[in-house]
């Protein structure tokens, strides 16, 4: 038997990889983090299959139900929401399977992030504007920031800001990017992107947080902060100018 970790994608159960949509379909155990993983995508399990939401338990019981699999000897299709590789807690489920000589495979799914950017209908890198993206958070309860790993940090690369699972710490996000990346920077806060329910707010650090007390959120959403959220007079990619010498092309 062997567990399979899969990233459920960001909340529309199309989106999710035709891999992962036939793991679900051929285990007979089916974990999934029931607070953002669509009830929809339960009905890919087979029938009689064991389901079990992971939210209200520890890490000690969801290893107890791996556990119990591998001795009836049944895969089981372990769902987590967006991407496995980021904010999953997989880690230290692969290192209790590794310490049981369980064996796991891991397929990808659609970061939430990427779902955030389509529902904005926005390339987050532009020439000239920004090259890189930066996926971070503020500490929270569960999990501090490092020492070195600051918003400021991040900031000062001019760099694509995707804030995650900080939308209840707006104001420190605020007032910590605010002096290096100006009150005009612009922002764009994407509520459950792909769910039915999707929202976006646009601002800029100096108006978000009055906009976001006018239409309050919770939860699921990302904050981008950067200039390529604004920025319509960018140069054209090289990639596709005429007079651009590439080996694709004659």
């Amino acid at each position: 038997m062997t567990i399979h970790f899969i990233g459920a994608g960001p909340g529309a159960a199309d989106l999710i990889t035709l891999r992962g949509k036939e793991l679900i379909a051929s285990s007979p155990v089916c974990l999934y983090a029931g607070s953002l993983v669509p009830d929809t995508m339960l009905a890919w399990c087979p029938h009689n299959a064991r389901i079990v939401n992971t939210a209200p338990l520890d890490l000690n019981q969801i290893e107890a139900e791996f556990i119990a699999a591998h001795e009836r000897g049944e895969d089981v299709a372990r769902l987590h929401s967006g991407d496995v590789s980021v904010w999953s807690a997989m880690g230290e489920q692969l290192r209790r399977l590794q310490g049981l000589g369980i064996p796991y495979t891991i397929t990808p799914g659609v970061p939430s992030f990427a779902a955030a950017a389509a529902t904005l209908g926005q390339e987050l890198t532009l020439p000239e504007v920004a090259q890189s993206l930066v996926l971070t958070r503020t500490s929270g309860r569960a999990s501090a920031m490092p020492e070195g790993e600051s918003l400021l940090a991040f900031a000062k690369t001019g760099s694509t800001l995707a804030i995650h699972l900080s939308i209840h710490a707006l104001d420190k996000v605020v007032a910590e990017l605010m002096p290096q990346m100006g009150a005009d920077c612009p922002v764009a806060i994407v509520y459950r992107a792909s769910w039915p329910d999707e929202r976006i707010i646009r601002a800029t650090l100096g108006t978000i947080e009055a906009r976001l007390k006018d239409s309050p959120m919770e939860r699921t959403a990302l904050i981008f902060v950067g200039r390529v959220l604004e920025d319509q007079d960018f140069r054209e990619s090289a990639l596709y100018d005429p007079e651009y010498k590439r080996r694709y092309r004659s």
